[in-house]
C-alpha cells in the first residue's frame, strides 16, 4: 500500500479521508489498492480508514480480528450490531468529506461497489460521501515503466500473430476450395490461442473471430457448436487481446477487419473510412490535449469519435463507448472514453493506457478499428500497427 501517496492525493482533492469497506469480497479494488490477499476468508464486515493526515484506523469483527493486521494503524473491534454502530461513528468522527467506492447516481458503475445502506449510515452521521473514482484511477490505472514495457512486449507479439492469422485464413480458404474441407470462426479462435500460448501470452477468454453479420455483434463469441464457416467473399473481424504471462503485465487489445478473396465493396469502404476517421479524431484529440497540458476527461475523447460518426449519418449504429482503460486487467479502472453508456468525467491520466475503438454495426457486417494509446506527460501516441485499409485476405 502506498500510504504517503494516498494521503497526498487526498490532500490535493480536499478529501478528509478514504474509507475502505468490504464484506465477502464485494470490493476487489480495496484488496488491490491496500495490498490485501484477495483469497482470504472474509465473512464479517471490515473497515479501513486512511485520513489525509495522521494514522489510519481499522474496525474489524472479533472472530476475524487479524484480517487487517498487515496494514498500519490502530484497531477497533466489534461483535454486536450495537458495537458496530458505535465503532463506525467513532471511526469517522473526526472527518467530514469521506471518499468511498461510490458513484453518484451509479454513473461510474465500475467503482460503485459500496452498498446503499452503508452510505446511508455515514450520511446519517452527518458525513459527506464523495466518489473515490479519481483516486482509484490514480492508484489502479497509472502504469509503472516496467508495465509500459510489458505492453510493448505484448504489442510486438500480438501484431505479428494477428497478421499471421489473416494469412492463415487466406491459406486455408484457398486450400479448402474444391477439396470439401471447412474452416470455421472457432477453428481460427483455436489457432490464435495456440499462437498466443507459444508467444508466452495470457488473456481473458476470446479472442473473437466473426464473419459477415456476426461482425455486427460487437461482443460475439464463436463456439465449436455455433461458429459459422469462413468462405471466399466473406467479411471478417478479429478482436484479439493478451498480455505477457508474468505478474503485473499490461494488456494489448486490437481489432482489425478484412475481406476474403476479393476487393471490398463500396459500402464496406465507406464505412471503414468513417470509422478510421473517427478513430484518428480521438487519437488526435488526446494527443493535442497532452501536448498542450490540457486536462481531458473520458467523455471528451469519446465525443471526438462520436461526432464524426454522427455527422456521417451512422450515429445510431455506433452502439458502445469509444474506448476503455487498459492495465493488468483488460478493462481497467481508469477513465473510459465514454459519453454514451456513461458520462465519464474521470480524467485521462499520464502513464495510463486505453483503447480507441469506434465502430459501426450494420445489418450484414460491422467494422471496428481498435488501437491502443499510452498517454504520458506532454505526449500521447498509439502503441502498435494502425490499420489504414481493409485487409485483403
Amino acid at each position: 500500500m502506498q500510504l504517503e501517496l494516498i494521503q497526498a492525493a487526498l490532500r490535493e482533492r480536499a478529501i478528509d479521508a478514504w474509507l475502505f469497506y468490504d464484506h465477502h469480497h464485494r470490493d476487489p479494488i480495496a484488496y488491490r489498492i491496500l495490498g490485501l490477499p484477495e483469497n482470504a476468508l472474509v465473512t464479517r464486515r471490515w473497515y479501513y480508514l486512511i485520513p489525509a493526515e495522521g494514522e489510519p484506523r481499522k474496525l474489524v469483527h472479533r472472530i476475524e480480528a487479524g484480517r487487517l493486521d498487515t496494514l498500519p494503524g490502530s484497531k477497533g473491534v466489534y461483535s454486536s450490531w450495537q458495537e458496530l454502530e458505535m465503532g463506525t461513528a467513532a471511526l469517522v468522527d473526526s472527518y467530514q468529506r469521506i471518499a468511498m467506492q461510490y458513484s453518484p447516481l451509479n454513473q461510474i458503475m465500475y467503482v460503485s461497489l459500496v452498498d446503499a445502506g452503508t452510505v446511508e449510515v455515514l450520511r446519517g452521521l452527518g458525513k459527506t460521501v464523495v466518489s473515490s473514482a479519481d483516486l482509484v484511477s490514480r492508484f489502479e490505472a497509472v502504469l509503472t515503466e516496467e508495465q509500459i514495457t510489458s505492453h510493448y512486449d505484448a504489442q510486438a507479439a500480438l501484431d505479428e500473430i494477428l497478421a499471421a492469422g489473416f494469412d492463415e485464413i487466406g491459406r486455408r480458404v484457398r486450400s479448402i476450395f474444391g477439396e470439401g474441407g471447412r474452416l470455421t470462426e472457432y477453428d481460427m479462435v483455436v489457432w490464435l490461442q495456440e499462437a498466443m500460448r507459444r508467444a508466452n501470452l495470457t488473456w481473458e477468454n476470446g479472442p473473437n473471430v466473426s464473419v459477415n453479420e456476426n461482425s455486427a455483434d460487437s461482443h460475439y463469441e464463436p463456439t465449436a457448436e455455433t461458429a459459422r464457416e469462413i468462405h471466399a467473399g466473406d467479411f471478417v473481424l478479429i478482436d484479439i487481446w493478451a498480455r505477457k504471462n508474468r505478474p503485473g503485465t499490461c494488456y494489448y487489445d486490437i481489432t482489425w477487419t478484412g475481406v476474403v478473396g476479393r476487393e471490398p465493396n463500396e459500402r464496406e469502404q465507406r464505412v471503414f473510412g468513417v470509422v478510421k476517421t473517427a478513430r484518428d479524431a480521438t487519437v488526435r484529440r488526446v494527443s493535442d490535449a497532452f501536448a498542450a497540458g490540457e486536462a481531458l476527461a473520458g467523455w471528451q475523447a469519446d465525443d471526438a469519435s462520436r461526432s464524426v460518426i454522427e455527422q456521417a449519418g451512422f450515429g445510431e449504429f455506433f452502439t458502445h463507448r469509444t474506448g476503455h482503460n487498459i492495465g493488468n486487467i483488460l478493462h481497467g479502472n481508469g477513465a473510459n472514453l465514454d459519453n454514451l453508456e456513461t458520462h465519464d468525467e474521470r480524467l485521462i491520466l499520464p502513464n495510463t493506457c486505453f483503447s480507441v475503438e469506434p465502430g459501426i454495426y450494420l445489418d450484414t457486417f460491422g467494422i471496428r478499428s481498435e488501437v491502443n494509446v499510452i498517454a504520458a506527460l506532454g505526449r500521447a501516441a498509439t502503441t502498435g500497427r494502425v490499420q489504414q485499409e481493409l485487409v485483403r485476405i
